[in-house]
């Protein structure tokens, strides 16, 4: 399996053939390289429904065909809008073809804003992921606070790699995010959602060093892959 970064919470996962990336923020995202017109995916991922997540998910899911799974809400907001999804909720899982999909609680907000009309559109709980596939456990936090579940987590998977927001202000900072990775014991620790914007200006490196029990943190580059 290879997972690749590609800045604030951007994650494309290579596995059974497939390209499956989770929420692409890709137009306005200054830490990425990726292209929306020339990026091929076959699944889309959402953990919740801030325009910094869903990003180009309508555009590059109709060009690719590509399904796109997220929590109920955000799914058929995004049906609506001629996109084929797959609407999943929080201690659901679900079997593709592709892999296991789980979704886990998040604390955080979900809506999406409608710039134009200055309308914020409810959708639904933000949610985490535990991707499975070719014997390996993906989790990505999403955005969330700290929360004890996270030891629950962490007790019922084998996670090899868990990808963790740092930015503060809008999610864990370093020190909880710390704390977080200590609970769910994951093989290795990836920093995201940090330096995309000024409030959420982090030193991922610091926040590796913290890192405690052994516990192996790696900060990727964007455009940076990681095998699993």
């Amino acid at each position: 399996m290879k997972l690749t970064y590609h800045g604030h919470s951007v994650v494309l996962i290579e596995a059974n053939d497939k390209r499956i990336i989770i929420d692409p923020f890709i137009r306005g995202n200054g830490s990425t390289t990726l292209n929306v017109e020339e990026l091929k995916v076959d699944v889309i991922l959402l953990t919740h429904g801030h325009n910094d997540h869903v990003g180009d998910t309508v555009e590059l899911a109709k060009k690719n065909h590509a399904l796109v799974v997220a929590p109920f809400e955000l799914a058929t907001y995004l049906a609506w809008q001629g996109v084929n999804v797959h609407p999943m909720h929080i201690g659901g899982a679900y079997q593709f073809d592709f892999g296991k999909v789980k979704l886990t609680p998040a604390f955080h907000g979900s809506a999406y804003e409608e710039v134009t009309t200055k309308t914020i559109v409810y959708t639904g709980m933000p949610a985490g992921i535990l991707f499975s596939a070719e014997g390996k456990t993906i989790y990505h936090a999403g955005d969330t606070a700290l929360f004890s579940d996270m030891k629950m987590i962490g007790e019922r998977n084998n996670i090899d790699v868990a990808f963790l927001p740092i930015g503060d202000n809008f999610t864990m900072g370093p020190e909880d995010a710390a704390t977080a990775a200590l609970w769910l014991n994951a093989k290795t620790v990836v920093p995201i959602h940090f330096n995309t914007f000024p409030v959420i200006e982090q030193d991922p490196h610091a926040f590796v060093a913290s890192l405690q029990n052994g516990i192996d943190g790696k900060v990727l580059a964007s455009g940076e892959t990681l095998e699993v």
